[in-house]
């Protein structure tokens, strides 16, 4: 263990409050034995993660992000990252997985948990001093910094010491300073969390009301009026829905007034993490989330269709609490930040019990091309300008929106690779069709992707038609098609012929460059069909689930589709609209 010199200068707020006492009469950690445990506010709850246990960090071994678990010494090593993984050095640095020990020495009464609490504490702030030589890079980052201090506060109510009283000011020094704060976005909420533990726990009112103050500010940011989150993610909603929660609490356990506003938007969060999950329960995998997350206890209103301005979201679907029933997304808005991908212009597809278009998801946040791939355009169902560069973080706009109960068509635009390129979208119910209208502007050509999930075969690809199969029921287990394989066709034409247009290839699996792959949890990938169409000034495809021979016919701007549960007309015009 490396020492470290404390300076005089991190106790004199402490000191002034009276809270740490002079080092003569400084209380051991053995006091904290004489005393029978009892719960905290600090240390329960829900605010710790379930792994590893605190028979698993008994026996040196901890498991985070999912990998397998890594085994440490009494006296750890805090450069340890096995994995080379972001995620996995910043949940090591956060000690949550010592508050963990803290939280079941409080319900178990195990003496062990508290003492090799106070090791792995201890250790930690004696060999990794801020702006230390020796200091791992992920200990001072600023989310384990906002992770940790909940973890120390927590240890604080068991443990009377002037080493952890200095740690503690510390990193309150630095989770108030302005120029460290992530304001509007979870990890600032996360700071915020941190500071006001802290403030409360040496009644310091100069930090909790900060913290507060700071958090419902930041609140307004992050939560539009309609209660979308702005990072672009839509399984952060979950994650910041129930990070407020932990927030009011401990608001409410300082015996602090919680703000109205921020009890506001935290509320108004349950619609966008409703809307955005589909009817088989999974969130919509859109910007860093992925398809496993499944939300729970999220109330819905009765709005079917949920189209969010501010944020950029476009959520449909033809029931609730209905797993066969029908769900679709588009993405516009603001460029890209925080958690989003370039996914702009891009849709998705439920029908049937099944996933039929989906974006290819999150893998994790590590540096690597697969990673920068699956934030790309060409991991999403867009349309791409040939030969014009792409311009990131370009905005776009929903131009039309017109919401019939059977029907739904959409407009959207941007000048993403310095043309103007155009979607129309239209979404038919109950006879489940989806119809994608591109436009390019003259003198210039564009193709599109079509990305299909993994349990999806391509079984026939020709004349402007692919058709993908998968055996059985639905997705879900349920014999939504009565047991039989279950088809999806698409089918492409030149706008404005309408003639169909051959020369689609199928990518599956592809390194060099990246695609047909899918992300169905996080550090993971799958090989999945990918259709990439050949170039045109416009291309209106037709997704029709439920089948493979979907006859389809134009006559005077009107197309006629004979979908798996009967006929549906909708008319192209030449001005790229879909109605």
């Amino acid at each position: 263990m490396r020492g470290r010199t404390q300076g005089i200068a991190l106790l004199s707020v402490l000191l002034a409050a009276g809270v740490v006492a002079p080092p003569a009469a400084a209380q051991t950690a053995a006091a904290a034995h004489q005393a029978a445990p009892k719960r905290t506010a600090a240390c329960q709850g829900d605010w710790l993660p379930a792994t590893p246990t605190s028979e698993d960090i008994m026996a040196g071994k901890l498991e985070f992000v999912g990998l397998p678990a890594v085994t440490v010494g009494q006296d750890v090593n805090w450069h340890t990252n096995p994995y080379r993984n972001r995620s996995w050095g910043m949940v090591f640095h956060s000690l949550r997985w010592m508050g963990r020990l803290v939280a079941d020495y409080e319900t178990s009464g195990n003496e062990k948990y508290l003492a090799r609490a106070i090791e792995v504490a201890k250790d930690w702030v004696a060999d990794n001093p801020r702006g230390g030589r020796g200091t791992d890079q992920y200990a001072w980052a600023e989310h384990p910094v906002a992770l940790r201090a909940p973890a120390l506060v927590c240890l604080s109510m068991h443990v009377n010491a002037d080493w952890l009283k200095r740690s503690l000011a510390e990193h309150a020094k630095v989770l108030a300073n302005p120029a460290l704060y992530e304001k509007g976005h979870n990890h600032g909420l996360d700071q915020d969390i941190g500071l006001l533990g802290i403030g409360c726990r040496y009644r310091q009112s100069k930090w909790s009301g900060l913290a507060v103050r700071r958090m419902t500010s930041s609140a307004r940011l992050a939560i539009d009026s309609q209660g979308a989150l702005q990072e672009q993610a839509p399984r952060y909603g979950v994650y910041v829905y129930e990070r407020m929660a932990v927030a009011i609490e401990k608001i409410k356990d300082c015996g602090l007034k919680v703000p109205a506003e921020l009890t506001r938007r935290w509320n108004s969060l349950a619609s966008y993490i409703t809307h955005a999950t589909q009817p088989n329960g999974n969130m919509v995998a859109i910007g860093d989330g992925g398809p496993d997350v499944r939300p729970a206890g999220y109330d819905h209103d009765k709005q079917k269709v949920k189209v969010f301005h501010q944020a950029g979201y476009v959520f449909g679907r033809t029931a609730w609490d209905k797993p066969e029933s029908a769900y679709y997304s588009i993405r516009f808005g603001p460029g890209l930040k925080y958690h989003g991908h370039e996914d702009h212009l891009g849709v998705t597809y439920y029908a049937q019990g099944r996933d039929v278009l989906v974006d290819v998801g999150f893998h994790s946040y590590e540096k690597s091309a697969y990673r920068y791939w699956t934030m790309s355009p060409e991991a999403h169902n867009v349309p791409v300008i040939a030969g014009a560069r792409f311009r990131p973080h370009t905005a776009s706009k929903l131009t039309r929106a017109r919401l019939g109960t059977q029907r739904q068509t959409y407009k959207l635009t941007d000048n993403a690779y310095g043309v103007r390129r155009t979607r129309s979208v239209l979404v038919n119910h109950g006879d489940d069709l989806m119809a994608v209208l591109d436009t390019a502007p003259k003198g210039s050509r564009l193709r599109n992707l079509w990305h299909f999930p993994a349990d999806l075969k391509v079984l026939s690809n020709g004349g402007g038609r692919i058709v993908l199969g998968a055996q059985g029921g639905a997705s879900d287990g349920k014999d939504g098609d009565g047991g039989r394989d279950w088809r999806v066709s698409l089918v492409q034409l030149a706008m404005p012929s309408c003639t169909p247009v051959g020369g689609q290839s199928v990518k599956i699996g592809q390194t060099s460059p990246f695609q047909g792959w899918v992300s169905p949890a996080y550090m993971r990938k799958e090989k999945a069909p990918a259709v990439v169409s050949p170039e045109a000034g416009a291309l209106l495809t037709v997704i029709v689930p439920g089948t493979d021979a979907p006859d389809v016919s134009c006559s005077g701007g009107k197309v006629t589709v004979h979908t798996a549960g009967g006929k549906v007309s909708f008319r192209a015009s030449g001005s790229g609209d879909l109605s």
